[in-house]
Parts: C-alpha cells; sequence; structure tokens
C-alpha cells in the first residue's frame, strides 16, 4: 500500500515538474456573451480560443521554456460598467494580454483600468476616441469609425450614385461615431443629408422614425448601430415600401442580420468592415476551414482578427524571448505582423497604419463581398 502511495506521489511531482518547465501565458478576453450581441462575442471568443489551441499544440519556447497560453473570458454584456467589472477580474487574475472590448463604449472606459494596470489590449473597437487617450500599449486591430464610416459614404456617392440620403443613430459610442463620419463624408461627396434620426440600442419599433423619412425620399439610410436593431429596422422599412437602401458599418456586416432580417436583408443592405476579403487574402481559406473544422459554423465578422491578434501577441514575445508585457508591446509597436485578416502595423496612437475596408451586401442570408479598397 506504501508503495503504491510513493509511487502515484512521485508520478505526481514528475507531472507538475514538468508542467513547471512551461511559462502559463494568460489572454484575457471580454465581450457581449450574453443579450442580443452574444453572436458576436462568442465569435470573437471562439477566434481567440482557435489562436490559444493552436499555440498549445505546437508550443513555443521564450526564455528556454515553453509557454502554455490560458484564455480566461469574461461576459461584459456589451455594458461599460460590466465591462469595468470584467476588466478588474481580469486584471486580478494576472492577465497582462487582453483581446476586446468589443465595443467601443465599452473599450473606451476599461481601457483606462487595463492601461493602469500594465495590460496589453488589441481591440476591434472602432470610435476614434479610443486610440485618442494616448496609450502605449493599446492597440486597434480593425479600421475605425473614421474609415468604416467614411468609405461606406464614398461606395454610396461613388459606386451607388446616391444624392439624397439620412442617417439614424442608436447614441451608442460605436453608433454615434460611426454616423458623424458617414454624415461628414456624405456632405463632402455632395450628398444632400435630409435628416439624422435617434433611437437605441434596445429598440425593436422603428415604424414612426422610417415614417418621417419616408417624406423626405431618401435613396439611402445609413444606421450606426447593430445587427439586433437593423435587422427590425429593415423588416419595418420593406413593410412601408420604403425602396432606400439600408446602409451600415461593421456591426451589421454579420449572418444574424440575414437571419433576423429574413427576405427584408438582401442586396437592399450594403455595409462595411474593416480588413481585406477574407477569401482572398494569403491565409484567409485555411483559417476558414480550421475554424469551420473546430466551430460546425463560419468565422463571423471578427473572429480572423481576435485570432491574428493572439497570434501577433505570440509572435512578438518569441521576438522579445520575454512575457514581459513592457518588452512584448516594444516589439509590436515598433514591428509588423502579417496575420490573416491583414498586416498589423501601428502607428504612434495605436492605429493600424494600412487598414483596407471591405464593402459587403447580402446573398442568401450571409454577407456577402463587392469591393476591398
Amino acid at each position: 500500500m506504501k508503495l503504491k502511495h510513493t509511487a502515484a506521489v512521485l508520478a505526481l511531482l514528475a507531472a507538475t515538474g514538468a508542467y513547471a518547465q512551461d511559462t502559463v501565458v494568460k489572454i484575457g478576453h471580454s465581450g457581449p456573451l450574453s443579450g442580443s450581441q452574444a453572436f458576436s462575442g462568442k465569435d470573437n471568443e471562439s477566434g481567440a480560443r482557435l489562436a490559444v489551441e493552436e499555440l498549445n499544440a505546437k508550443p513555443i519556447t521564450v526564455a528556454g521554456k515553453k509557454l502554455k497560453f490560458e484564455l480566461l473570458s469574461e461576459d461584459d454584456q456589451g455594458d461599460p460598467k460590466a465591462g469595468m467589472a470584467a476588466a478588474q477580474k481580469l486584471i486580478d487574475n494576472g492577465v497582462h494580454y487582453v483581446v476586446g472590448p468589443y465595443n467601443s463604449g465599452v473599450a473606451i472606459p476599461a481601457s483606462r483600468a487595463y492601461n493602469e494596470a500594465g495590460v496589453l489590449i488589441a481591440s476591434v473597437a472602432t470610435n476614434p476616441k479610443l486610440t485618442q487617450q494616448g496609450y502605449k500599449g493599446l492597440y486597434r486591430v480593425n479600421a475605425s469609425d473614421s474609415q468604416l464610416g467614411s468609405k461606406m459614404a464614398l461606395y454610396a456617392a461613388n459606386e451607388l450614385k446616391l444624392k439624397n440620403v439620412a442617417v439614424i443613430d442608436d447614441r451608442t459610442a460605436f453608433g454615434q461615431g460611426v454616423a458623424e463620419e458617414f454624415k461628414k463624408q456624405a456632405k463632402a461627396a455632395g450628398m444632400t443629408v435630409a435628416g439624422h434620426e435617434f433611437t437605441n440600442d434596445k429598440a425593436f419599433d422603428f415604424t414612426s422614425i422610417l415614417t418621417k423619412l419616408k417624406t423626405k425620399n431618401v435613396q439611402a439610410i445609413f444606421f450606426g448601430g447593430y445587427a439586433p436593431q437593423a435587422a427590425p429596422m429593415a423588416r419595418q422599412m420593406k413593410q412601408l415600401g420604403i425602396s432606400a437602401k439600408l446602409l451600415g458599418g461593421d456591426t451589421i456586416c454579420t449572418a444574424e442580420m440575414g437571419k433576423l432580417g429574413g427576405d427584408a436583408v438582401a442586396d437592399n443592405v450594403l455595409c462595411s468592415q474593416g480588413g481585406a476579403i477574407l477569401d482572398k487574402a494569403s491565409g484567409g481559406a485555411a483559417f476558414k476551414a480550421k475554424f469551420k473544422a473546430r466551430y460546425k459554423q463560419e468565422p463571423d465578422v471578427y473572429a480572423a482578427a481576435y485570432y491574428d491578434a493572439v497570434m501577433m501577441y505570440a509572435q512578438a514575445m518569441q521576438k522579445a524571448n520575454s512575457v514581459d508585457a513592457q518588452k512584448v508591446q516594444a516589439i509590436i509597436s515598433a514591428g509588423s505582423y502579417q496575420g490573416v485578416a491583414g498586416t498589423y502595423a501601428f502607428d504612434a496612437k495605436g492605429d493600424m497604419k494600412q487598414s483596407p475596408v471591405t464593402i459587403f451586401t447580402f446573398k442568401g442570408g450571409q454577407p456577402s463581398p463587392l469591393t476591398s479598397y
């Protein structure tokens, strides 16, 4: 009995000894894992998890030790207050690398807490204010509102030849930001902005706003907001006999939009998303195949960017030969990482030096790319 016990203890010590040789790196994820935007939060988390699993399957070595990555995921509910609680929890758990938050309204306040704790952040949140805060370890791994909103306006003016448009925004940091950028560029491109209406990110009835805009004979309505609102908006436009196109940013460029909107979402809906067309990117097809094999579904809007962000951290750790966040930050800020969704090289603010934008429409309920520029 005693021999058996000794053998068990030795086996346990051997196992923990081997484990002790590894350096554990915690990657934090903050996003909406519950509520109406949970489909985006889970898709983003899946992208990050895929990268973590790949890194652990073929471990990389830093400072003579193998790295073992762990993903710690927190539900920030797309809410600033919950986002601050999620940030504190990740910081308390010893996380020095975060992917997210997804929503601008969460990312802006939470980034202050992360910055003070010396945590590096890679976020797809698009509001320009995020990177205007001047935090050294903050990277936007996506186009900003100014690019998403303005390129959608340019497409509407140059390709669709529209003259008379309107704007609706949901008053969130994201919705407001992208709508203002669209409006600014629309006017500069010679279009008339016949109206700017407001709603919120919990609303589902837009009849009165749409009826008001119908009288102005607008050719398109740009909506600054998210798919759970944009889909019923598209349905109500159809019911009211409004033939105007529905335009939006990256948050409506999702399969959820087609699912919720049904036959009201087709080539009448156009949206702009950061990054080049994934199918045309060198690693795009391989990433999509890996993602589908692992999760039994297609990657949505930002799964590839979250995957890239984790891989970018890992590559920078190798180059720095350290898991110290400050050393890793110096490598990322000075260098360039070639990912699936783009080349990640950042300016002094933490914005991507080059971030192409792709314009999508919908076919069979799925976002379908038209052109990148």
